[in-house]
């Protein structure tokens, strides 16, 4: 039983001698590398603050650089080790790579949820038409953006969708025109259609006065004379200018006495006479 123990304890001191330092150097590795990750994620979190990066896409990128890094300490370690880290990472790059191609498509909506982050074509509270949807964004993640509708619907668009289409922000300009158009019959007095529909623009205090709103006839159709109606107003006001609008248009030409036509056509009928 001696002569085991003292077997024993010769086998553990030659693993200690093999082994110990490193054991020592893959631990020394570990908490000097961990600390260099800290000051480098410090370091660059500082950066991003100072340049206003976006919260989320700073979180994100942050937590991705420190993965990075803790796996290149990792191997680091593991190299000390004595271990042949050359499979490993090849290893680990097949796994990558195959997970790329698994997540394909959520790739492309990281990237392009990168891509909306840094350059703004919209940001939360702003009214947009983008991704096949129309709404006020409410959030924009990393891999997709949420919208309310008007009538109050929860959307929530990929963002793939939304960068590799046509982006309308309603909301990124201070003023916008509203475009309107009136019909009247032609044989109503379109001079006097003409001073109504000014008149009505005047008294509105929402329509800004620079530039100036237009007042013209846009074409001779098929049964009516249409006017093009053309305010500038603050973006907030559009929907309510232009609905006042059509009401105040329709209930002064009936006052006045000038006709909205329906859509109408004449047609004639020529008789053949009987052989």
């Amino acid at each position: 039983m001696d002569l085991n123990w003292h077997e024993i304890w010769a086998r553990v001191q030659e693993l200690a001698a093999l082994y110990g330092l490193k054991i020592l150097g893959a631990l020394l590795v570990l908490i000097i590398g961990r600390f260099v990750v800290g000051i480098l994620i410090g370091i660059t979190r500082r950066v991003m603050n100072r340049s206003n990066t976006d919260a989320t896409l700073s979180k994100f990128l942050l937590g991705l650089m420190r993965g990075l890094l803790m796996a290149m300490v990792i191997i680091a370690a593991v190299g000390t080790l004595g271990i042949e880290t050359t499979s490993f990472v090849a290893v680990l790059g097949a796994l990558g790579l195959a997970i790329g191609f698994a997540l394909q498509g959520s790739l492309g909506n990281f990237a392009a949820g990168v891509m909306l982050i840094i350059f703004r074509p919209f940001k939360a509270g702003d009214y947009v038409e983008a991704g096949g949807t129309a709404g006020s964004v409410e959030e924009i993640s990393i891999f997709s953006s949420r919208f309310k509708t008007p009538d109050n619907k929860e959307v929530i668009v990929p963002n793939g969708a939304i960068f590799s289409g046509t982006i309308i922000n309603y909301s990124a300009k201070d003023t916008r025109r509203v475009d309107m158009v009136f019909g009247i019959g032609y044989g109503d007095d379109i001079k006097k259609a003409k001073q109504i529909l000014e008149r009505l623009l005047a008294e509105d205090t929402r329509i800004l006065k620079d530039p100036a709103p237009q007042v013209a006839v846009l074409e001779l159709a098929d049964s009516s004379v249409n006017f093009a109606v053309r305010p500038w107003v603050n973006t907030a006001d559009y929907w309510g200018v232009y609905l006042d609008m059509q009401e105040k248009v329709k209930l002064t030409f009936d006052a006045e006495g000038i006709s909205i036509p329906f859509p109408q056509q004449d047609v004639h009928m020529h008789q053949v006479p009987a052989a």
